[in-house]
């Protein structure tokens, strides 16, 4: 099913199931005022929720209205803990590279063993995410903005210690991210040795956020086998594969978050940027899901990176589309302006 929180004023917003083709909707305050309401009961509430659901894709729902994203808020507006990943390492190899400044003959300057073995995760603030359509409210172009496009799971209770198998049964919901990031920011706090804070602000989700079952066979492995395109002011900058080069897979990253705590309902995990690796054999290589990556290419082919970052007024427009080549989460639509 796909479930989406509409704007009423309040914090939390109201419940709301979406059709699979998302052009109906309607109201779940019925049978659960919030996203996290139905999420602190899930094994109870789900199943009202999927009838409802079942109901409205016959168009046999009594009380549907058309959706319309721009009124949606994040799936979940403020949640307990949201802690972001890094599941694709080519990201971070391209990134050190630049960094270190190899040439293209010397091939990808080698990661830790560590970052390979266990995934990298940070702690993010929950307190007040970002809707689809929301605007990036930010104070200076000078730092750096840059968007990055990925995907995001919400879980139900997942206990200390958990497996990876363990974990993949307490994935209750799916949904696209837009995890912004200041650039010129982030080398003077990790220089302090305590991880992003200023650098990384609210981050957005699309409006809509799914079972997984949804997908049917494109979620597999624990990962969503699916294309992502990310287009910056009107030009598309990647045409990614999200399942593609993924180094760590949901349950991996939710069983390290709960390597030494619980997660809570409603504990959202991010699996960061998607980055592939450019295995097109001549065709239309599958471009980036964040300006880092670029800069990081120029870089390395040419010693300095000439893209810019956003500036006020640019537009990220981020989206997942079916084997058909339709929508499945809706679209994040977002417009930099000054705060």
């Amino acid at each position: 099913m796909k479930l989406a929180t509409l704007h009423d004023g309040s914090r939390d917003g109201q419940l709301a199931v979406v059709a699979r083709d998302l052009k109906t909707a309607h109201m779940a305050d019925a049978i659960a005022p919030t996203l996290q309401a139905a999420l602190d009961d899930w094994a109870f509430i789900a199943p009202q929720l999927d009838s409802l659901y079942a109901q409205l894709n016959r168009g046999e729902a009594r009380r549907a209205f058309e959706f319309e994203p721009q009124r949606c808020m994040a799936p979940l507006p403020r949640a307990c803990q949201w802690a972001e990943g890094t599941a694709w390492l080519h990201l971070l190899e391209l990134l050190r590279r630049a960094q270190h400044g190899a040439q293209p003959a010397q091939g990808l300057a080698p990661l830790p063993d560590a970052l390979r073995e266990e995934p990298l995760l940070a702690q993010g603030a929950g307190d007040a995410f970002l809707g689809a359509h929301d605007d990036i409210l930010l104070a200076h172009e000078e730092w750096g903005i840059d968007f990055g496009a990925g995907i995001a799971a919400i879980v139900d209770d997942v206990p200390m210690g958990a497996t990876p198998d363990e974990a993949h049964g307490r994935i209750r919901l799916l949904m696209l991210a837009n995890s912004v990031s200041l650039r010129q920011l982030m080398p003077a706090e990790l220089s302090r040795g305590a991880g992003f804070l200023q650098s990384k602000p609210a981050t957005a989700f699309s409006p809509v956020a799914l079972t997984p079952d949804e997908l049917g066979d494109a979620w597999r492995g624990g990962k969503v086998h699916l294309p992502l395109r990310a287009t910056w002011n009107g030009h598309v900058a990647g045409q990614l594969h999200a399942g593609a080069d993924m180094d760590f897979n949901f349950p991996q990253l939710i069983a390290h978050l709960c390597k030494s705590r619980r997660a809570g309902a409603g504990s959202i995990v991010g699996a960061g940027t998607v980055s592939n690796r450019d295995t097109t054999k001549g065709k239309a290589p599958p471009g980036h899901a964040c300006i880092a990556e670029r800069r990081a290419l120029e870089t390395i082919a040419d010693g300095a990176a000439s893209t810019p970052y956003m500036r006020f007024g640019d537009t990220i427009r981020i989206e997942m589309l079916d084997e058909a080549g339709k929508p499945v989460f809706g679209a994040i639509e977002q417009t930099v302006r000054k705060g």
